[in-house]
């Protein structure tokens, strides 16, 4: 199938609209969006920062705040606990960066995650006590610059033009599955979406 306005506005306009969202810190974001774009149930990808005190962050002034992904997801598809194993297979647990802009963090946002991060580890063969993972609830996610949004696909004039014969602006662009998808795809993960040969 041929990758063209058309086709990227039908595949978003099918995304699944009661989706639920988890948030991790796992180095340089850029990776892990794209690692998590390529995950099937996973709907969108957006990049920011969290984890600090800094009321208004950004890349140039990020404060003690980290770089993170936040995946929004199906429910139907897929759970929690699936992208907690995504999550821990994407870092050592063991091993913190020492810059906190790259740490590895897992946050949750309610008390179900919290409780399912528990049954998760408990249920792990790692050793509680030499984990080094920070594990945290979500205070608040801010999203990242544009230009950090979807970095792989941005540098690809084949799939950027597309977009743009589309009219997605940057927030369009960042919120679309389609652009996940081709984001993961462009990095050269495995990607199941019937525009993606």
């Amino acid at each position: 199938m041929m990758l063209t306005p058309t086709v990227i506005g039908e595949f978003d306009s099918q995304a699944p609209e009661a989706t639920k969202t988890a948030t991790f810190g796992l180095g340089c974001f850029w990776g892990p969006d794209a690692a998590f774009g390529a995950v099937d149930g996973v709907v969108r990808t957006r990049v920011g920062y969290a984890g600090g005190t800094k009321s208004d962050p950004s890349y140039e002034v990020l404060g003690d705040h980290t770089e993170v992904v936040q995946v929004e997801y199906d429910p139907e598809q897929l759970s929690f606990i699936d992208l907690l194993e995504r999550a821990f297979s994407e870092h050592d647990p063991y091993q913190q960066p020492s810059r906190r802009q790259y740490q590895n963090i897992i946050f949750t946002e309610t008390a179900t995650q919290h409780d399912l991060l528990q049954t998760f580890l408990d249920a792990s063969d790692f050793d509680s006590t030499r984990i080094t993972t920070r594990l945290e609830s979500l205070d608040r996610f801010h999203l990242a610059e544009a230009y950090h949004q979807k970095v792989n696909l941005r540098g690809k004039r084949w799939i950027s033009g597309v977009f743009t014969d589309a009219e997605y602006d940057d927030a369009a662009i960042r919120e679309s599955p389609a652009a996940a998808k081709l984001n993961a795809h462009v990095a050269g993960h495995a990607v199941s979406v019937p525009f993606i040969n």
